[in-house]
């Protein structure tokens, strides 16, 4: 099996067998508490958690996150990812298509627009890529291949830094991003991992002309550990575990994010577990929220199972929004939060 297609493999079995969670790092949450609201002035069934997503309106502020392609499992995943995004109205981001654009026949685990005809879709590729023969024409075809309404380049440096068969070479590649941006007719966002974002990374990607960050923090799955599991040497191991709780917690990295840029759309994903962690995270300052990692092993059953892990979640972001009188997303984002 081609090198691309066991490391997707490798992943998934891992992240459902092992234990490659952060340990000690937390995504920063449990710091905050949202104010209840005993008279919240509203009602209920009233409640609006539509928002406008990068062109798109979404009947809840929640991007599944990128998680797998390129083998029929795969597919399997993406497909049941799809189904259940199109019957709850959110969006979905695709694995990393480097493996489809290198080799064609594997498009077919990427594309879910028959499944999921109207929901939000992000295309995916490594930023590191744009240093490794990658350029406009191959994030054109990543975009074309699946009919998405936006590209997320990834940025995981700490991953490639410890992965067996990693590419570390991230020299100038804001200003290749920078011409992504400008090239490509959809947006361009970037997101991270699992280790979060800083103020001063968001800053050169604003300057590029981003139209989003994806911060992607730390408190949720430590890829550094999901990448030891794949080491057999000793040596190897034992250096990805030092990176076990590296990382920017996601709340921290979503504040240092919209402190930048007003304008600038930021999702917050990295370990957000309930509806109550995202709702503090459209407090803090983000406009939409994702998660990847409570989802692997329902998408391998079926789209029904990933729709019910998802509807306790949003049913939870309603019942938070209800009692801090947030009729809807954007009067969440003005809630009131307290520091514990």
């Amino acid at each position: 099996m081609p090198q691309h297609q066991q490391r997707k493999l490798d992943h998934i079995r891992i992240c459902v067998e092992e234990d490659v969670a952060f340990h000690q790092t937390t995504t920063g949450f449990e710091s905050y508490r949202l104010l209840h609201r005993a008279l919240p002035e509203i009602n209920k069934s009233d409640l609006d958690t539509s928002a406008n997503v990068l062109g798109k309106t979404l009947r809840a502020p929640l991007i599944i996150s990128a998680i797998t392609g390129a083998t029929e499992l795969s597919r399997r995943i993406n497909r049941n990812l799809a189904a259940a995004a199109q019957s709850l109205g959110i969006g979905l981001g695709l694995g990393s298509q480097r493996p489809a654009i290198e080799n064609p026949k594997l498009f077919n685990s990427y594309q879910v627009r028959d499944v999921a005809p109207d929901i939000l879709l992000l295309a995916n590729l490594g930023a590191a890529q744009l240093n490794y023969g990658f350029g406009i024409k191959e994030c054109r075809m990543a975009v074309d291949m699946i009919g998405a309404d936006a590209l997320a380049l990834h940025l995981n440096s700490l991953q490639e830094a410890i992965q067996p068969e990693g590419q570390t070479d991230f020299a100038n590649l804001v200003e290749k991003i920078g011409e992504v941006c400008a090239a490509l007719p959809v947006p361009v966002i970037v997101k991270e991992v699992g280790n979060g974002i800083s103020g001063e990374v968001a800053a050169q990607l604003r300057a590029a002309g981003v139209a989003g960050i994806d911060v992607a923090g730390a408190g949720g799955t430590s890829w550094a550990r999901v990448e030891l599991h794949r080491h057999k040497d000793p040596r190897r191991r034992e250096i990805a575990e030092a990176f076990g709780e590296w990382g920017i917690p996601t709340a921290e990295s979503v504040q240092a994010v919209r402190a930048v840029s007003d304008h600038l759309f930021v999702i917050a994903s990295g370990g957000i577990r309930n509806g109550i962690d995202a709702a503090k995270a459209l407090a803090l300052g983000a406009d939409a929220f994702g998660l990847a990692g409570p989802l692997v092993e329902p998408a391998m059953a079926s789209s029904d199972a990933v729709e019910a892990v998802l509807s306790v979640i949003i049913e939870q972001l309603r019942v938070a929004m209800f009692c801090t009188g947030s009729a809807n997303v954007a009067a969440l984002r003005r809630a009131q939060m307290e520091r514990v």
